[in-house]
C-alpha cells in the first residue's frame, strides 16, 4: 500500500539540525482522520513534549472536517503520540539533559494509519542559517549554470 504524504515541515530543516529521526503513531478521532485524508493539516510551529511518561504533540493544526457535525474535533488540541516506553525514556533523557527539541518533520499515511516522523533536533544559530542559505544559493547557481551550458 505504501506511504501517502499529508504535509511537510520545511521550516524545521531551516531552524534545526536534525540529529535523529523516528516514526510515531497518533491518537486521533474520526473527523481528524477524514480531514487528514483531504490534506488539511499544518505542522508549522508544532512540537512534542514528554509528560508523565507519555509523549504529546502540541500545536498541530488539523482543520475541522467540512462535513462534520457538532461532534467535530478541536483543530489545535494536544494529541498523544504512540511510542514504545524505551523510546519515550530515551527521548525524555536527551531533551532534558542535552537541550534537544522534538520536532515533527512530516505527517503521512502508512498502510492506512496516520504516522508522524519526528526529529530529535538542536536549534540553529543565526549564522548557521545564513551558512545554509549561502550553500543553497551556490548549489542553485551551479545547477543553473550547468543547465545553460547544456542548452547551448
Amino acid at each position: 500500500m505504501g506511504e501517502k504524504l499529508i504535509c511537510n515541515n520545511k521550516k524545521a530543516y531551516h531552524d534545526y539540525f536534525i540529529e535523529e529521526k523516528f516514526e510515531a503513531g497518533m491518537v486521533l478521532v474520526g473527523t481528524e482522520v477524514k480531514s487528514l485524508r483531504q490534506g488539511k493539516a499544518n505542522l508549522n510551529d508544532s512540537f512534542a513534549m514528554v509528560k508523565g511518561g507519555e509523549a504529546f504533540l502540541h500545536n498541530l493544526h488539523i482543520s475541522p472536517y467540512d462535513f462534520g457535525n457538532r461532534e467535530n474535533h478541536d483543530p489545535d488540541r494536544m494529541r498523544k503520540l504512540l511510542l514504545h516506553k524505551k523510546e519515550i525514556v530515551k527521548l525524555f533523557g536527551k531533551v532534558r539533559e542535552q537541550g534537544y527539541s522534538l520536532v515533527p518533520l512530516r505527517l503521512y499515511f502508512k498502510n492506512g494509519l496516520v504516522k508522524v516522523e519526528m526529529g530529535l533536533a538542536k536549534g540553529k544559530k543565526l549564522y548557521d542559517k545564513r551558512e545554509d542559505m549561502k550553500r543553497k544559493d551556490m548549489h542553485r547557481d551551479v545547477a543553473q549554470a550547468l543547465k545553460e551550458r547544456h542548452k547551448g
